[in-house]
């Protein structure tokens, strides 16, 4: 497909280009470019991917030799001034798929340009990092969002319509597990893994999931973690952590969640990945486990290593479809032509003199708006706390949201004078 000049189009940006982009904005932009965007309320229009902005620009050659007539043309930046590079390309929209440490600092230059941004989980790491953010976002009537594409998980959907129709009542507490192999920290994000910890990168998905679900009041954050595997085991890289939130509601009753995260399951282990939740209300228990609900499949020489024995279809798929057409799709890949709906609708879906209540109207969608984003921030900022003064040889320190003395304090045992952290 040749963008058509006859056509609306959003010209989008890329600020990352690694595994999550191979895996998810890859097969995005090539089904736009190939299909263009169609809704009843703005119309047909392009979304040409037309700059990408890179750490060595390597990945960028490479996708754009392999990918040929699949993607149009587009500008790869690399280096130290990469993204100030990409804002000259002038994207109406640009996506962050950086290292979670990374976001800020490029999604602040991108809207101080004028762009709209989309940023994978978390969205940022600190509360005020997300209030400098949201305040230029809505100084300039940008479009700010964040994907946490486990929302859109059919299982996670069906979950959250049976508490909203208060068919299940009451969350009482939950637990949520997600194993990953050794090959994700060790090779796919070795580079920067130094200092992190596998409960920011991925169990943010299960906090926000909680939090966007049941909804409640996060009073506290407390965790531990264990090390010595991908880093020093006493250093501040980790292997694992294990991180408690404890919520209260309206009628005052308070619910507990312990999130259990690791990227050092061994490469062997029969799922790329290995989610497990439950959760107990005041009448009924909902259970989820990603393996159990998907395929086993063994192909001899290939599985469970170059392969995996089970697979989640419904995150991210290829697909031969009975038509005879191959497609990539999923969960995943839904989530960001969502936004490129909400962004289109805002610019093409009607008159001039109605987009800033256009604007209004998709700010407020609480699933992936920077603005509602602040309880799963303050939780992750926390957790980060924690752990730094564990590894500082200081464990077992406590995160409280809402405190007296600021909006998140941190407790040390032993100290009387807390830490505010915002």
């Amino acid at each position: 497909m040749t963008v058509s000049s006859n056509r609306p189009s959003l010209r989008a940006g890329m600020v990352g280009m690694g595994m999550i982009f191979d895996e998810t904005y890859r097969p995005f932009f090539e089904r736009v470019h190939r299909e263009g965007l169609f809704d009843h309320r703005f119309g047909a229009i392009d979304v040409p991917l037309t700059a990408v902005a890179s750490k060595t620009g390597q990945r960028a050659d490479s996708y754009r030799q392999v990918a040929g007539s699949k993607i149009g043309p587009f500008a790869s930046f690399s280096g130290e001034h990469s993204v100030e590079q990409l804002v000259s390309a002038a994207p109406d929209f640009a996506c962050v798929a950086t290292p979670d440490n990374r976001h800020f600092d490029a999604a602040k230059r991108l809207l101080e340009a004028g762009i709209h941004v989309l940023i994978e989980k978390p969205s940022v790491l600190s509360l005020r990092e997300l209030d400098e953010l949201t305040a230029i976002a809505r100084s300039k009537r940008l479009l700010a969002k964040v994907v946490y594409h486990k929302l859109l998980d059919p299982d996670h959907k069906k979950l959250r319509t049976l508490v909203a129709d208060n068919v299940l009542r009451h969350v009482n507490h939950g637990y949520c597990s997600l194993l990953e192999p050794k090959q994700v920290s060790g090779s796919q994000f070795a580079e920067w893994i130094t200092g992190r910890n596998p409960g920011t990168y991925v169990a943010v998905h299960y906090i926000k999931l909680i939090d966007f679900t049941f909804g409640g009041r996060l009073k506290t954050v407390t965790a531990t973690g264990q090390r010595g595997i991908v880093g020093p085991k006493d250093g501040p890289t980790w292997d694992s952590t294990q991180l408690r939130l404890i919520y209260e509601y309206d009628d005052g009753r308070e619910a507990a969640f312990d999130i259990h995260t690791s990227w050092v399951t061994p490469d062997n282990f029969p799922g790329y990945v290995e989610q497990e939740v439950q959760f107990r209300f005041d009448n009924g228990v909902w259970n989820g486990h990603s393996r159990k609900r998907g395929v086993e499949c063994t192909v001899e020489g290939e599985t469970p290593i170059a392969r995996k024995i089970t697979m989640n279809n419904h995150y991210n798929g290829t697909f031969l479809e009975p038509w005879g057409e191959r497609t990539q799709r999923g969960y995943g890949v839904e989530v960001l032509e969502r936004f490129a709906r909400e962004l289109a609708y805002v610019k093409f879906g009607g008159p001039a003199s109605e987009e800033s209540q256009r604007y209004v109207e998709m700010q407020q969608l609480d699933y992936n708006d920077l603005s509602a984003d602040r309880q799963t921030v303050a939780a992750v900022q926390g957790l980060e706390a924690i752990l730094e003064c564990h590894a500082a040889g200081e464990p077992d320190c406590v995160a409280r949201v809402g405190d007296p003395r600021g909006e998140l304090v941190l407790y040390r045992p032993g100290i009387s004078t807390p830490m505010v952290l915002n």
